[in-house]
């Protein structure tokens, strides 16, 4: 049985924590900043944890590996 593949675009998308979860970007950064308020773009800085529920999903079908 031949090994199975790691999607190029999740391996650039998410990282693994130690513990198993899931980390990614915010969403909602990309454009249309103008109708955002400050505290929303400042509180979409850095990475999040996805939820159980993605995560499951993530890890089954885009990353087998991790």
């Amino acid at each position: 049985m031949p090994k199975m593949k790691t999607k190029s675009g999740a391996k650039k998308r998410f990282k693994l924590t130690a513990s198993g979860k899931v980390k990614a970007g915010q969403a909602g950064k990309r454009h249309g900043m103008i109708k955002r308020t400050n505290d929303q773009i400042r509180k979409l800085r850095g990475t999040t944890v996805l939820k159980d529920c993605d995560a499951k999903r993530i890890k089954k079908s885009w990353m087998p590996n991790g």
